[in-house]
């Protein structure tokens, strides 16, 4: 997938000029790569132009102007793109009552390793992987927010366009199993292709 380049960046002013467009753009090409499963998880998964509005939008609320922080904003936020052969998603734990945030959270310490995340593409099984540093089970915190790539196997991508795709997670947390969507699927096949 392309990475997101600096010169794709627009100024403060020239975003502000586009900005409603643009995210309700994102928007509804986010509603096309979002999954939910069990009560509170949701995977967006990434691509181009969402990493693109991450970017504008961090740009935009620290009001960020010298070139040369623009490009490590642009640097950090393509860690987000899957690599070839994988899909890359950002996984959110929505918790809608706040008295309810820490003890959800801490029914889900430990979602993060031990493959409780899967993509299964017909019979190919292919586990999350995670990015470190989002959770301490020693002093028990989870952050909310997790990033999370599962590498497919060359037979897992070949199968993808036509094969049922499902999103399964079994911490005991929050167990939940969802087919992905044709819509969802076909989104993520041109991310492979």
């Amino acid at each position: 997938m392309r990475a997101v380049t600096p010169d794709e960046i627009l100024n403060l002013y020239d975003y502000e000029k586009v900005r409603d467009t643009r995210r309700r753009a994102v928007i509804a090409l986010k509603a096309e790569r979002r999954v939910e499963v069990g009560r509170y998880l949701s995977f967006v998964f990434e691509n181009h132009e969402t990493v693109w509005f991450q970017i504008q939008e961090m740009i935009r609320a620290e009001r960020i102007v010298d070139e040369a922080r623009i490009a490590e904003e642009v640097e950090v936020y393509n860690a987000l793109l899957p690599r070839p052969g994988e899909l890359a998603a950002t996984m959110f734990i929505e918790i809608g009552e706040s008295a309810q945030i820490k003890p959800v959270l801490d029914t889900l310490l430990g979602i993060d390793v031990g493959g409780h995340v899967r993509l299964q593409v017909g019979g190919q099984v292919v586990p999350g992987l995670f990015e470190a540093g989002h959770s301490d089970e020693e002093r028990g915190k989870l952050s909310a927010v997790h990033f999370v790539r599962f590498p497919l196997p060359p037979a897992a991508r070949r199968a993808f366009p036509d094969a049922e795709a499902a999103l399964v997670v079994d911490h005991p947390g929050d167990p939940g199993r969802t087919v992905l969507t044709p819509a969802v699927r076909r989104r993520l096949a041109e991310d492979l292709a």
